[in-house]
């Protein structure tokens, strides 16, 4: 069942700063892997602080061979999740152990190229875990124990194992540890390299086989020894070689990283030289501007010049000379009518002072009232045959 959003958002609400979008993942992901389960646990960092984390924990389905297992994983998520990356681990039961791989540690440890190259919003829980069931599924990170075989008390080998009991070790097992069996034969290594995961049978690989004596006990030692130090120095190339491609990946990996930073790097600097143009141009069209106004400030300040110069010795109405003589008519009834209109407002303040009576007051308004209707008819039939919009 999926975690609840609510009491997912009460279990985050102090420790984690992008809490919203810590949720919404996890929501997503435990609704479509229904063995996944957040858990609140302390954990232990490498330098042996420790802080209380949000962690994923339960199976991920991986198919392997045309058949479906399923791993178990445990995701620790960051206080500063989505942009960090999650730690990953995983944790094999009692009946598993780990297979150490180029993406997974002697710790259980994982590590991808996604992880390397984690950042928000591209990348988030549910392509991580798609990505860890197509990598699990090439190299699965878990491998069935191997279970404890009976002691052979009838027959107890004596110098060096045979030729043949060599020969068909995988070179690969020379590096991982075995214990003996309790009878003390030296049985075989479980054969990590090879077996993966799914649980196997271990009989076939502890069937001991009689050593030949065709050509005397000297004979049988020497051949033991240099069966022994070829197959120690196969075991070792083959570690080498698995070290040296590890090493190359990780070099190609950081090449590629590189690679990306280089092409980011050069697409901003082609940003900031288009930028830098782009201001360039504007620089000039604002100096441009401000000589353009420097010229029209020097004009104007000389027709002020002028102007003042000759106001002294102009007539107010030569100033304004209309172009056509319907023009001048409209002009000449605005004046009028704008004179009518302050002669009333000075009768009426002559009217409040007790300057004039009320008869005279409303004598002179009524005529220039008349006046000032006919002006208005006239000036507005002179505007409307001018083409001109109407003023009342």
């Amino acid at each position: 069942m999926a975690a609840s959003e609510s009491a997912l958002r009460k279990m985050l609400s102090k420790a984690y700063k992008y809490r919203d979008l810590t949720v919404r993942e996890i929501v997503n992901v435990t609704t479509a892997y229904k063995d996944l389960k957040p858990v609140m646990d302390s954990y232990v960092f490498n330098d042996g602080s420790s802080r209380e984390l949000v962690s994923l924990s339960g199976t991920v389905p991986v198919n392997y061979r045309g058949n479906v297992y399923n791993i178990p994983i445990c995701l620790w998520l960051l206080d500063t999740y989505p942009y960090n990356p999650p730690i990953c681990f995983v944790k094999p039961t009692s009946t598993m152990m780990i297979k150490i791989g180029k993406h997974v540690d002697a710790n259980g440890k994982v590590y991808l190229p996604y992880l390397h190259e984690w950042k928000h919003p591209q990348s988030d829980l549910f392509g991580l875990i798609q990505v860890m069931s197509v990598v699990f599924g090439e190299e699965p990170p878990v491998f069935s124990r191997p279970t404890t075989q009976t002691p052979y008390q009838s027959y107890q080998p004596a110098g060096p194992p045979a030729s043949s009991y060599m020969a068909n070790q995988p070179a690969s097992s020379f590096s991982q540890s075995h214990t003996p069996n309790a009878g003390g034969f030296q049985g075989y290594p479980y054969p990590a390299g090879s077996s993966g995961y799914p649980a196997t049978s271990g009989g076939a690989l502890y069937t001991p086989v009689t050593p030949t004596t065709t050509g005397g006990p000297s004979r049988d030692a020497t051949i033991g020894e240099d069966t022994i130090r070829a197959s120690l120095v196969s075991a070792v190339s083959d570690k080498l070689r698995w070290r040296m491609k590890e090493e190359m990946d990780r070099a190609q990996a950081e090449l590629d990283a590189l690679k990306r930073t280089e092409e980011d790097l050069k697409k901003g600097h082609q940003k900031l030289e288009e930028m830098v143009t782009k201001l360039d141009q504007e620089i000039a069209d604002v100096d441009k501007n401000i000589e353009l106004l420097k010229q029209k400030d020097e004009e104007l300040t000389s027709a002020l010049g002028k102007m003042e110069n000759q106001s002294e010795n102009n007539d107010i109405d030569d100033l304004i000379v209309p172009t056509a003589p319907l023009y001048r008519q409209i002009l000449n009834l605005y004046a009028e009518e704008n004179a009518i209109e302050d002669t009333i407002f000075y009768l009426g303040e002559a009217l409040r002072r007790g300057v004039i009576d009320l008869d005279v007051f409303l004598k002179h308004v009524r005529l220039l009232s008349r006046k000032q209707f006919q002006l208005r008819a006239l000036m507005q039939k002179a505007r409307k045959t001018a083409g001109l919009s109407d003023l009342y």
